[in-house]
């Protein structure tokens, strides 16, 4: 069944939105007997955090401190219209960082990233500048809440680009974290525009790199290679590896190979890795969203499932196939069970609008 834009643009937010939830509960257990032994053979929905584990006293389809991050961003594009630096900033500023203390068992959502700690250090404890706070994590924090400027300007992917890659360098200036970044985006732009999730795809934006179109390059400076001191931030006109946009399709083709099986899904989580780092999670998530394309809920318990950094895995999963389905193809359980889902769904429709202007 074919989807309008703005239901796929909404599909993609709130779908994000649901894997970060549907996470909280049994986050960040790379024992998976011990996972099964307190949750079950098979998770299916939202669950209580264990009160000894990493998000200890909320709730069940309570938000992370990632997705509370990403809920002040979606708060400001919707509120402007469009992404705000400054604000976006100030949020941070005033309802993220100065509710943690720098160490990773404080702050809201019950536990700090590494990346987010970095960004601490930066910010708080040596007063650094906005300009100066990113910091070298391997992780997909930046990837993750990026999702909701592919979707706000994915009838624009040059400037979507352009944009992620500025934000994403607020906390993360890696140049292969930046580029696995916002190439993940591109892709959750392309499939909010109705494009499908296959080979041809790939091409697709292989040829807007060639054209200039997407600010990829293979060359690197002499002068930005190395280690670089803490705020040191590439020109944000220019990211390396532009295979990020291949590998992807790759992952596409294995996942329609009869000869190449995982089963079940949720052992992509071994076959790529279950750590937090991002070459670990965007293969995964890139599997489920091929092996799964029109089955949200299947690709995000798959996600689930596989332990590890899960609650990364099924956001990922879950704005890439949330964008395929669209919101009316996310079943409404998955809906109805987010704490926040007024305030979720809402704005999710008022930036899919205003992408859709």
């Amino acid at each position: 069944m074919a989807r309008s834009f703005s239901d796929r643009a909404a599909g993609a937010v709130v779908g994000a939105f649901i894997g970060d939830a549907l996470g909280l509960g049994p986050h960040w257990y790379y024992d998976l007997a011990a996972m099964r032994r307190d949750y079950g053979d098979w998770i299916d929905g939202y669950t209580d955090p264990k009160p000894d584990r990493y998000h200890g006293g909320l709730k069940a389809g309570d938000l992370s401190q990632t997705g509370l991050i990403t809920l002040e961003l979606l708060e400001s594009v919707a509120g402007h219209g469009g992404y705000d630096q400054d604000d976006f900033t100030r949020r941070m500023d005033r309802n993220i960082l100065s509710r943690t203390d720098g160490t990773a068992y404080s702050g809201p959502g019950g536990y700090t990233s590494i990346s987010i700690r970095e960004l601490h250090e930066a910010r708080v404890t040596k007063g650094l500048g906005w300009n100066e706070t990113g910091g070298y994590a391997d992780t997909t924090e930046a990837a993750e809440r990026s999702v909701i400027l592919a979707v706000r300007y994915a009838r624009l992917p040059s400037q979507a680009a352009a944009l992620i890659a500025d934000h994403v360098r607020l906390t993360q200036i890696d140049p292969f974290v930046a580029s696995q970044s916002v190439a993940y985006n591109v892709i959750v732009s392309a499939l909010v525009r109705g494009d499908s999730f296959n080979r041809e795809l790939g091409k697709t934006l292989w040829n807007m790199v060639t054209e200039g179109e997407l600010p990829f390059t293979r060359s690197v400076l002499a002068e930005d290679r190395g280690t670089r001191p803490q705020g040191f931030r590439p020109p944000s006109d220019r990211l390396y590896f532009p295979d990020a946009l291949i590998f992807p399709f790759h992952v596409w083709e294995a996942a329609q190979d009869p000869d190449v099986r995982i089963e079940p899904a949720w052992k992509a989580s071994l076959v790529y890795g279950m750590p937090c780092a991002i070459n670990c999670q965007l293969p995964a998530a890139y599997y489920l969203a091929a092996r799964f394309p029109g089955d949200f809920e299947s690709a995000v318990l798959h996600a689930l499932n596989g332990g590890g950094n899960n609650m990364s895995r099924a956001m990922l999963t879950g704005a890439l196939v949330g964008a395929q389905v669209g919101l009316s193809g996310i079943p409404e359980r998955f809906i109805q069970g987010l704490t926040l889902r007024g305030a979720i769904v809402d704005l999710a429709r008022k930036i899919a609008a205003q992408a859709d202007e």
